[in-house]
């Protein structure tokens, strides 16, 4: 049952707890004790509202910066990723594969904002050896939802 509320929620974290028992097959109280004890058991560390901020009026810019740094004796990469998640403009830390260690995701009121913000702090932190920012100019699908419509040809059809 787990598995099933987890993929279910994961979609659509504001579904009914009724509608998802009868999904179920099971009695609500079976479907809000699962989730509170996933809950505490931190399997659910939290429910989150998608935003298209460009149908919005509010200006964000998000970037992908790439962080390479040189890890710390006992600790690996644990504590610098400590220090740059703890950032209130950082959204994401993911240790990852490849050439550089940490994909860091940050959002900002400009293109400047973020570029300062990599210089200025996240750069200059102990043990960083370099960083690569890529920003994101448009999303086409954010966490499995598709944000953008598939494009029509609105031409009229000419037909000899």
């Amino acid at each position: 049952m787990r598995e099933k509320i987890l993929t279910i929620i994961e979609k659509n974290s504001r579904i009914d707890m009724k509608e998802l028992a009868v999904i179920l097959g099971v009695e609500e109280i079976a479907v809000a004790n699962e989730l509170k004890a996933m809950e505490e058991e931190g399997v659910i560390c939290g429910y989150h509202t998608m935003i298209d901020w460009e149908k919005t009026s509010i200006e964000k810019v998000t970037a992908l910066i790439e962080v390479r740094i040189t890890p710390q004796r006992g600790q690996g990469y644990d504590n610098i990723a400590e220090r740059i998640y703890k950032y209130p403009e950082v959204n994401s830390v993911y240790l990852i594969s490849g050439g550089y260690d940490l994909l860091v995701t940050l959002e900002g009121k400009s293109l400047k904002a973020v570029s300062s913000f990599v210089s200025d702090k996240l750069s200059t932190l102990d043990g960083v050896l370099s960083t690569a920012t890529h920003f994101i100019l448009k999303k086409y699908k954010d966490h499995g939802t598709i944000l953008t419509k598939k494009y029509e040809d609105t031409r009229e059809k000419v037909t000899p």
